[in-house]
């Protein structure tokens, strides 16, 4: 049985996550097979907040070197999840 904390892995927090907070929306990472309805739900249940909307992107791993080889960074999907208005989620 997959949990919520399987779905959702970590919240986000780059520059450009702690922008989109001042607009009511966080970004996080989650599992790659995960649907926006699985995320809503568990981001309601993880956070107790209303989600208004669930925006999803699958990116992309870049190419990195090692010494002499060629590797790749490993692809992730980001959720960008707008919440309803007066909703907020505590980040320490």
């Amino acid at each position: 049985m997959i949990t919520c904390y399987d779905i959702i892995k970590t919240l986000v927090r780059t520059e450009k996550g702690t922008d989109l907070e001042k607009s009511r929306q966080y970004l996080f990472e989650v599992a790659k097979n995960a649907n926006k309805i699985e995320i809503r739900k568990a981001v309601e249940e993880i956070y107790k907040v209303k989600v208004l909307s669930v925006n999803t992107a699958v990116l992309h791993g870049k190419r990195k070197r090692v010494r002499q080889h060629l590797g790749r960074t490993p692809d992730w999907k980001k959720a960008i999840v707008t919440l309803r208005e007066g909703q907020k989620i505590e980040v320490s």
